[in-house]
């Protein structure tokens, strides 16, 4: 299983350690793109092209055994579709973790231009580590499921990757990469569990008429909504194991 993380995640190996630890069975690795993890903090445009190439020469660069499940959260739903599209007989099924839509529209996106950035003026003077050392519990996960040593370890890549250009370049180009997947929906005979973020309000009713919208033409897909905010693998990771468990299952992949 590959997985994905959102935007800015400052450490997603770390992140996704709750997960992890309940998919016990399964080889999981998770992909640090550029501007997270240990990777650079620049790069070629944050495109869903040039983020597709190059997950895709990773995993063939680490001769991982294909077909593979693509697993991500949030903002990895656009490059998850792309990918899925561009690679569609290395994947065997795709799993959202509250992932993101693109949303219907029409007309042209300008590129984005580049222009000063808030987070990155925040990292580059030092207020970004001079919060996690003063309040090194601020900018936490949400959950009880993390190790002291991997709190640690987050509040460190925190000070280092938080806005960076590749990130910053990422976040730039959202509208860009929707309009670019504009119509584009799975392949049909690639099934698709879709975990959505029940957070008691209209949002959810919206998000997952998106994913019924999204996975209409998929022979095999489910849609599951948990209880949680937008970090679903904090809180809702044993339960998403179960899930993804019975899904896989049933479909003999």
């Amino acid at each position: 299983m590959v997985l994905l993380s959102g935007l800015g995640t400052p450490a997603p190996g770390l992140d996704f350690a709750p997960l992890i630890r309940e998919l016990g069975g399964f080889d999981v690795l998770v992909v640090e793109g550029l501007g997270y993890g240990y990777s650079d903090m620049d790069g070629p445009p944050r495109s869903n092209e040039n983020i597709s190439s190059e997950l895709h020469e990773v995993l063939a660069s680490l001769q991982v055994r294909q077909p593979y499940v693509l697993a991500g959260h949030s903002i990895a739903g656009f490059y998850m579709l792309d990918y899925a599209n561009r690679y569609r007989a290395e994947v065997s099924e795709v799993v959202g973790i509250d992932a993101t839509i693109p949303k219907p529209g029409e007309g042209q996106v300008p590129e984005p231009e580049p222009g000063f950035s808030v987070e990155r003026a925040l990292a580059v003077t030092g207020i970004v580590r001079a919060v996690t050392f003063v309040a090194p519990g601020l900018l936490d996960p949400d959950s009880d499921a993390y190790t002291g040593d991997e709190l640690h370890r987050m509040r460190l890549m925190m000070s280092w990757n938080f806005g960076n250009p590749a990130v910053a370049d990422e976040t730039a180009r959202i509208a860009n990469n929707a309009a670019a997947l504009r119509g584009v929906t799975y392949p049909s005979d690639l099934p698709v569990l879709a975990f959505i973020a029940d957070e008691s309000d209209d949002s959810t009713a919206t998000k997952t008429e998106s994913a019924r919208n999204l996975l209409a033409n998929v022979d095999r897909h489910e849609i599951v909504p948990l209880q949680g905010h937008h970090y679903l693998h904090w809180t809702q990771s044993r339960r998403m194991a179960e899930e993804i468990r019975a899904f896989l299952g049933s479909g003999g992949g």
